[in-house]
């Protein structure tokens, strides 16, 4: 740890370039000068030792930290509780870095310098509520779907190198029929290829079934924690747990910090970019933001289109007006955006009054 003496205190910035075992701070003060350098490990006593440090240079300090949903959350969420100020970064883009050069120190001071310059003003989310459950709940559910889904495939192949006689059992089943099928298949001796055909079978059914179980108890579980977190969110035509659970996601614990709905459209990606040039005006899709939220927009909008009058009568008249699918498509996800936004925000504020009362 490096630092100087100080005959006044005063209020600086403090950037933190972030790893999975040590974190790397730089202060600075308020006309942009460098004070001070620190390492600091990543535990408790790290974070304890990181205030203590940025306090002893200024008696008010804002943090800039990288990587606030992975290495650094637990920093972020220690400084959080302790009630300062802390400001997301995302890394210099490349180009920077290539002239600059790059070394902890210097990443920890670009993060510092960003947040007065105001290129870096997110805040992060809290992940100290039920979102962040539904969020690791999410976790386990999308693996367990996953490897489902390899499990059948790994099934299916296994059957097309199976013996003649086998394959031919199997290949005028359904898939329902034959996971129960292969969940039974005998076998007697690893004597032979068909033996350890049957036994892989067996296995990858019945591996699928236990996955499938797995998956039944987190769909539960996330339908109680998303009803919990956005009653309201739930109740709306075409919002199912699952996509619920997304959207709570992309708003974090704390949707407050999302500074309006055009914001959290962008968020979501379904935000229109201005791609204008000389006597041509439009726009383009934007192909950032979660993309997962983004899906589940798409969910939505695609059963609003079949199922729900409103939606099915907007898609009649904006094609009357010669607006494509895939235009309609992107309009209504705007709107659902909207939509979802004030409801989370506005079930928060209904929260936070209950609380206060």
């Amino acid at each position: 740890m490096t630092s100087i003496s100080h005959a006044h205190l005063e209020r600086i910035t403090v950037g933190v370039d972030t790893h999975k075992y040590a974190h790397v701070g730089v202060a600075l003060n308020e006309i942009g000068g460098r004070l001070a350098e620190t390492t600091v490990t990543v535990n408790t006593d790290g974070y304890q030792q990181l205030e203590q440090w940025a306090l002893s240079l200024g008696d008010k300090a804002v943090f800039g930290i990288e990587g606030t949903g992975s290495y650094g959350a637990g920093l972020a969420s220690h400084l959080r509780r302790r009630g300062h100020r802390v400001v997301e970064v995302v890394r210099p883009n490349r180009q920077q870095r290539h002239l600059r050069g790059k070394n902890d120190a210097l990443d920890a001071e670009n993060a510092a310098r960003a947040v007065p310059a105001g290129t870096a003003a997110a805040v992060p989310k809290s992940g100290d509520g039920c979102v962040e459950m539904i969020r690791q709940i999410k976790i386990a559910k999308d693996t367990a779907v996953k490897s489902r889904s390899q499990a059948m495939i790994a099934l299916k192949t296994t059957m097309v190198n199976a013996p003649a006689e086998l394959r031919e059992e199997l290949d005028l089943l359904s898939d329902r029929k034959l996971l129960e099928y292969c969940a039974e298949l005998p076998h007697e001796a690893m004597e032979t290829p068909a033996d350890a055909a049957r036994y892989t079978l067996r296995t990858l059914a019945r591996r699928h079934r236990s996955l499938s179980q797995e998956i039944d108890i987190h769909e539960r579980i996330l339908q109680t924690l998303t009803e919990r977190a956005a009653p309201e969110l739930t109740s709306v035509f075409g919002i199912g747990s699952d996509s619920a659970a997304e959207l709570l996601i992309v708003a974090g614990d704390n949707p407050e910090r999302i500074q309006g709905e055009a914001v959290f459209a962008k968020l979501c990606g379904v935000c229109p970019i201005p791609a204008s040039s000389g006597k041509t005006n439009r726009h383009r899709l934007y192909r950032g933001g979660h993309r997962q939220a983004n899906a589940a927009l798409h969910r939505i909008a695609l059963i609003r289109m079949r199922f729900h009058e409103p939606t099915i009568e907007y898609v009649v008249r904006r094609t009357a007006e010669g607006k494509s699918k895939a235009e309609i498509m992107r309009c209504l996800k705007r709107f659902i955006a909207r939509e979802i936004y004030h409801l989370l925000t506005r079930n928060r504020n209904m929260g936070i009054q209950t609380s206060a009362a």
